[in-house]
């Protein structure tokens, strides 16, 4: 009984940081309707700044984090406004394709300046055990995280249903071309969009890795990726509570269904794919996402 609840609080405290990536993907797919497959390296590339600013310019980890996220956002504003902006939004292909190479640049720019040895990250939060119930260890680390995505959700709908920005992001995310006849600005409020997740992403991954048992390296998300695609499909690509259901599903399923099936831990990546594939088989627009309506 006691693996047994250990191992639910190992996927609660693995699925809030699949949250909180998944919370980025959401953000993005409202905007544009697609998956920003360079949304992990951004993380990823916000993660190693984050880290540059608390290491060797000697800022305060939270200090570093907040400044980490602001220069993220920056930069993905800069990136949409350059690469993205200029093709259709309605036309996926391109998109999909610049994301497809950002991934590919990012990743690489990383390995180049920060090497791809793997780097110890600060703590943020308290380290050691929080609790111990029935004989399993309740962290810190967990409760932290869980508070965050809490945090990190409640903002995010404040900031969408209570701000003129985030009321033309809603806008914009439901019907492109209503809202420009409403006189929206559509590129601005799609770069809002790349913007928050990438901050987003930066706390997100920074949460991530500074786990006990992670490091950061530019690699460190290419698996990530996956866990907190399939946390958004599962929760809906359009649900920002949905995500969090469903980082915590998937960290759960990780944690503890693939150990008691007896799948090796090397295959513990294919539990995500195989719920991706059922959520996309059965109820493709997740739990708490929206149906896609088709007038014929």
């Amino acid at each position: 009984m006691d693996l047994f609840l250990q191992r639910i609080f190992d996927g609660l405290s693995n699925g809030a940081t699949y949250a909180l990536l998944a919370m980025a993907l959401v953000m993005i797919f409202k905007a544009t309707t697609l998956i920003n497959f360079a949304q992990g390296e951004f993380a990823m590339f916000g993660g190693f700044i984050v880290l540059v600013l608390a290491t060797e310019q000697g800022i305060p980890m939270w200090g570093a984090v907040v400044l980490g996220m602001l220069i993220s956002a920056v930069l993905a504003a800069v990136i949409e406004r350059t690469l993205i902006r200029p093709f259709d939004p309605a036309d996926h292909l391109p998109l999909v394709i610049i994301t497809l190479g950002l991934f590919l640049a990012i990743n690489a720019i990383a390995g180049i300046v920060w090497r791809f040895d793997p780097r110890a990250f600060p703590e943020l939060f308290p380290s050691g055990k929080a609790f111990n119930i029935a004989g399993a260890t309740l962290s810190w680390y967990t409760i932290f995280t869980l508070i965050t995505i809490l945090v990190v959700a409640g903002g995010l709908t404040l900031l969408l249903n209570k701000t003129k920005i985030g009321l033309a992001f809603r806008a914009v995310s439901s019907n492109l071309e209503s809202s420009e006849l409403a006189g929206i600005k559509v590129g601005p409020t799609l770069q809002f969009g790349w913007a928050i997740a990438a901050a987003v992403g930066t706390l997100g991954v920074a949460v991530f890795v500074a786990s006990p048992f992670r490091q950061l390296e530019p690699q460190v998300m290419v698996t990530g990726l996956i866990f907190a695609v399939s946390a958004a499909a599962l929760g809906g690509l359009d649900s920002l509570g949905g995500a969090i259901l469903g980082g915590l599903a998937i960290g759960l399923v990780q944690s503890i269904a693939v150990p008691y099936l007896g799948v090796p831990t090397e295959l513990s990546l294919l539990a995500a794919v195989v719920v991706l594939l059922l959520v996309l088989l059965f109820k493709p627009s997740g739990l708490f996402g929206t149906p896609q309506v088709e007038r014929v």
